[in-house]
């Protein structure tokens, strides 16, 4: 549906190509959230499992900001995980002010038995894109934000 805004024609394209993006972001970030929500996780706490798994043991305000997530917000995600036993909070051992964020073993065993069926259902939903579109929407997409980082 376009927008029933009445701008100039530079102002309509901007605002219909931003709600065809967020819908269609929308629909593809709940079909590839299905995989982490059947094993009863949060698309932040999929985030903290999987940056860890793939970059190590992380401090907590690290976290925060590769996921861009508040700090209140990375606090709260990472009590869950720590209360369900899949991270752990561990001092740092040469500046004991800082703690770290570590996976337990349950922990990596489910980010490692988790994450082949989250990048399939990603190539899945990619599919409806020709691989050439796919590198150039990655491209823009980059561009766009880079752009509008603060």
């Amino acid at each position: 549906m376009a927008t029933r805004y009445n701008g100039s024609d530079e102002e309509e394209r901007a605002l219909n190509a931003y709600i065809r993006f967020t819908r269609a972001f929308d629909t593809v970030d709940r079909r590839i959230g299905e995989t982490f929500r059947t094993r009863d996780l949060t698309s932040g706490q999929f985030g903290v499992l999987e940056t860890i798994y793939h970059l190590g043991p992380m401090y907590q305000g690290q976290l925060g900001e590769k996921l861009l997530q508040s700090k209140g917000n990375i606090s709260t995600i990472i009590g869950n995980l720590v209360d369900r036993g899949l991270v752990e909070r561990r001092r740092d051992q040469e500046d004991r002010r800082y703690i770290k964020i570590h996976l337990t073993s349950e922990g990596g065993k489910l980010i490692e038995d988790l994450f082949p069926e989250h990048v399939e259902r990603i190539r899945l939903t990619f599919e409806a894109l020709e691989t050439e579109e796919i590198e150039e929407f990655g491209r823009l997409c980059k561009k766009l934000g880079l752009a509008n980082a603060s």
